[in-house]
């Protein structure tokens, strides 16, 4: 009767242990696990309630994003813009994107080829350089949202994720706005 009692008193301890230290553990993550999960999993309207800030954290401390963009858009495709952010000591490369918006996103230049201006994938991704920014810009580099799956009305928020190599994917919310530009149309045919 001894050995079952003895049990009894040392293992609710043993479980306050653990139930203490699984709350400081998810204590710690805190605020930019769920900023991340948010923007990774919600779709582009539920996304409304996300911030259009990034948590710096999400990609190690090193890459992050100002005024994210996405042109507005009825159907079709579309372009996100901003500017990267490396506060790190080496370079980062972007690698891909994705978005709940669109089943293929892509990161694109505008390069010049015999006199014309044309839009096409970035060899290689985007490079930050060390304690550097990359602007993303309409005739520019660009995220590119391909059959994008519904409207981007000004103030949408459009949850983004890109791939970083070697490191933390970047999760951020861009804000739908209207933008006319230089002829940028950003749809099936268009060459600059």
């Amino acid at each position: 009767m001894f050995s079952r009692h003895a049990r009894s008193i040392s293992r609710p301890p043993v479980r306050a242990a653990l139930l203490l230290a699984a709350v400081l553990a998810v204590g710690g993550c805190g605020a930019s696990t769920t900023a991340s999960t948010t923007a990774s999993t919600a779709s582009p309207t539920a996304a409304a309630s996300a911030p259009a800030t990034v948590a710096p954290a999400a990609a190690a401390g090193r890459l992050s994003i100002t005024d994210p963009w996405v042109k507005t858009t009825k159907e079709g495709m579309t372009a996100a813009f901003g500017t990267l952010v490396n506060d790190g000591d080496a370079d980062v490369t972007v690698t891909a994107g994705a978005s709940p918006l669109s089943p293929k996103v892509e990161l694109h230049e505008v390069v010049e080829t015999g006199g014309k201006m044309v839009m096409r994938p970035k060899a290689g991704g985007f490079v930050v350089p060390a304690h550097g920014t990359l602007e993303l810009k309409p005739g520019g580099d660009h995220i590119m949202l391909m059959g994008v799956t519904e409207e981007v009305k000004p103030g949408a928020r459009v949850a983004f994720t890109l791939t970083v190599k070697d490191g933390a994917p970047l999760q951020f919310t861009a804000v739908g706005k209207d933008f006319a530009g230089g002829k940028e149309d950003y749809q099936p045919g268009h060459q600059g």
